[in-house]
């Protein structure tokens, strides 16, 4: 069902995105964009001595990845077509290592619906990024700034 404003959502309802492979391409992009060469990402040998044992993804590109998946859920349904601004970001952790080859998806929960004023609410999502394996690799909670109903 397409969401349109703030009281088109309810706490508790949850969204449980699409799945993507996380590839070495994107670890050798992420780093190229972002200047992060660090090499427990991009050096095999270094990264073989290392806990992991193998190079594993950046953890701010799983979040980026992980989160933005639930756009895959069409353009109204995490986020309302009244959606004004990405509010904000708490509790971030990064519990597992991703690593290349995992496949990952985003579980969403609406936890919290805050109203700012006639105009706008905030709704507040737990997130929990999870593997292939059920395993949460990145939780999370996001908060976006939204229209509500005139």
């Amino acid at each position: 069902m397409e969401k349109l404003y703030f009281e088109d959502y309810e706490i508790g309802e949850t969204f449980i995105t699409p799945a993507r492979t996380i590839t070495e391409t994107d670890i050798v992009m992420f780093a190229a964009l972002t200047g992060d060469w660090h090499p427990l990402h991009t050096d095999v040998e270094y990264a073989s001595k290392t806990s992991f044992k193998e190079r594993i993804a950046h953890g701010m590109l799983g979040l980026v990845i992980g989160s933005a998946l639930a756009t895959r859920l069409g353009p109204y349904a995490v986020l309302p077509k009244s959606f004004i601004a990405f509010y904000g970001m708490d509790s971030v952790r990064f519990t597992a290592p991703i690593m290349i080859g995992d496949t990952i998806h985003c579980e969403v929960k609406v936890t919290d619906l805050i109203i700012k004023d006639d105009a706008r609410g905030v709704i507040v999502h737990e997130n929990a990024i999870k593997n292939q394996r059920g395993e949460v690799v990145i939780a999370f909670v996001a908060k976006v700034l939204v229209g509500r109903k005139p």
